[in-house]
């Protein structure tokens, strides 16, 4: 999750610069910083979860899956994020701090954030010609809120439950992954109701 941390605007050589030498990781939106803060336990299990299934299915493939450290560019905002999860078919470089072509990013949404990730984030993601799925993973309950790039440009939503599995398919070998092994480890005990949270007041084209 990011807070905003008041400072200069930078130029994008003096966030990179910068980024490489701070110990506290900011995402860059025009010019401004945000820091990014801890994240929970469940959080992170979550992100564990689909990294391991997406880093073992894309060996070899020539497709790299990244969690949390690895930077997203989105220039036609004039920004850089830190998704959670990040697939990308680029080629290979050894000293590169962040991508461009991603063709699945994912966010785990917090009570901090998920306002964030479903509208500004969304937003700029979409501005990306090389993205086919945005995920929208739940912390608190068995819910995934799938955004996917249809071949006319339009974005298909749908929401999966318990039962059902998040298919990868932007890439050669297709990978299905169930909510089950998505929240394997996180202990769900409680239910937060997210009164505005409705898949229709975000609807895309």
């Amino acid at each position: 999750m990011a807070h905003f941390s008041k400072m200069p605007r930078l130029s994008v050589e003096e966030y990179l610069d910068r980024e490489q030498r701070a110990t506290v990781r900011h995402e860059y939106i025009d010019g401004q910083l945000f820091a990014m803060t801890g994240a929970s336990e469940a959080h992170n299990i979550i992100c564990g979860n689909v990294f391991a299934a997406l880093h073992g299915h894309l060996r070899g493939s020539g497709c790299r899956a990244f969690m949390n450290d690895m930077k997203v560019k989105v220039e036609a905002a004039n920004s850089f994020y830190y998704p959670d999860i990040m697939v990308t078919c680029e080629p290979y470089d050894g000293e590169s701090v962040f991508k461009q072509a991603p063709l699945v990013l994912m966010e785990v949404l917090s009570p901090s954030t998920r306002h964030i990730d479903r509208r500004e984030k969304m937003m700029a993601y979409r501005q990306l010609e090389s993205l086919r799925q945005y995920l929208l993973v739940h912390q608190n309950r068995y819910r995934v809120d799938s955004y996917r790039k249809c071949k006319d440009g339009n974005w298909e939503i749908s929401t999966l439950g318990r039962g059902d599995s998040i298919v990868f398919d932007s890439f050669s070998a297709a990978l299905e992954l169930s909510l089950d092994a998505v929240y394997e480890g996180v202990v769900i005990d409680s239910f937060v109701e997210e009164s505005d949270d409705d898949l229709e007041n975000y609807q895309v084209n």
